[in-house]
């Protein structure tokens, strides 16, 4: 995967391949840890890379695409999901069944459906504001330039969250990583 984005060609494209990219990132931090590595909280964060990991899942899923594929519906909030304590940042949140292997797998999945969705989202359509306390109530609706912004933003603090914790894990940083991950997609051991 390269460190950087191909070029763009337009606002759409833009959007889309700078929103997936930032979820790549982060799918690039898990590339080879163990179950221990995964839950481990090598900061003084208390955030594991695998808690982490789900919470973009979290966010991603039940949040942006869901929004921009359904703009009628809001997205999940506290009151109707009961999994949303689980998406936000607990370690907790890393489930008994996750590896490294299929959390990388899951945020390339959405990665590719963040990029869909985005492609093909008219960045002027308006999306109710989820009903959450760390969301302004008098707004109603965001435009899904916005929200697409704010999925770039929001992916890219944690990208840059998850290369701390990675570099403190093992001291392999996002260059060696993306790297590895190059070399395992063509077949080479990594």
């Amino acid at each position: 995967m390269p460190f950087l984005t191909p070029t763009v060609t337009d606002e759409r494209d833009a959007l889309a391949v700078f929103a997936s990219q930032q979820i790549r990132q982060i799918a690039s931090t898990l590339l080879g840890l163990d179950a221990e590595q995964l839950r481990a909280t090598p900061s003084a964060s208390a955030m594991s890379l695998g808690a982490l990991a789900r919470h973009v899942l979290f966010i991603g899923g039940h949040g942006a695409v869901a929004a921009l594929t359904d703009p009628g519906r809001p997205p999940a909030g506290p009151a109707d999901d009961a999994d949303w304590a689980a998406g936000a940042v607990l370690p907790e949140a890393v489930r008994p069944e996750d590896t490294a292997e299929s959390l990388r797998a899951a945020l390339h999945a959405l990665a590719d459906r963040v990029e869909t969705a985005l492609r093909a989202a008219d960045p002027e359509t308006r999306i109710p504001v989820p009903e959450a306390p760390w969301f302004p109530q008098d707004l109603g609706t965001w435009p899904a330039r916005w929200v697409a912004l704010h999925l770039v933003e929001e992916n890219a603090r944690h990208a840059g969250h998850a290369d701390i914790l990675r570099e403190s894990l093992d001291g392999r940083t996002a260059y060696e990583l993306n790297a590895l991950a190059d070399g395992v997609a063509r077949g080479a051991a990594g």
